[in-house]
């Protein structure tokens, strides 16, 4: 799948999670609520699955005041 680079405006592959590492493409901001892209492939997936969308931030809020959240071994 592709889309576009918020950035570049140019067309992209979207993250492949068995053929790319995560840590190469995003980064956790304000406190692990957002997913930031690092990468035009990052930029293009968070904008494509709407990972900031405001129910996930809340649900992330969330998990990060029970001590769930950003995952370990994103920290």
């Amino acid at each position: 799948m592709e889309y576009v680079d918020s950035v570049t405006e140019q067309v992209v592959p979207l993250f492949h999670s068995q053929r790319q590492m995560w840590r190469d493409h995003f980064q956790w901001q304000d406190e692990g609520a957002r997913i930031f892209g690092l990468t035009e492939t990052g930029r293009a997936t968070v904008l494509a699955l709407k990972m900031n969308r405001p129910q996930m931030i809340r649900v992330r809020r969330m998990w990060i005041k029970l001590d769930e959240h950003p995952p370990k071994h994103f920290k």
